[in-house]
């Protein structure tokens, strides 16, 4: 079952991914609401890290959750 989110005017968006090439040749994944279930596209949660906000417009974003990200060099520093 797709991931759904409902806005404050009442329509239903369901998250879907894509994954795609840079010109150098990175993958990239894409996060995109519709109002149709793609069934190869479909997500069935917010992935990790991330929120979902509803812009002005009633369009749900995804957005990075806060905080910093910990990486091991400011771990060992906070220990020391």
């Amino acid at each position: 079952m797709a991931y759904s989110f409902t806005n404050s005017k009442g329509t239903t968006y369901y998250l879907h991914t894509k994954k795609s090439m840079t010109s150098t040749g990175k993958e990239r994944t894409l996060f995109y609401f519709s109002k149709e279930v793609r069934e190869n596209d479909a997500l069935d949660a917010v992935p990790a890290g991330y929120s979902v906000a509803e812009m002005k417009t009633g369009l749900p974003v995804l957005k990075k959750s806060g905080g910093e990200a910990t990486t091991e060099a400011t771990t060992q520093a906070a220990a020391e």
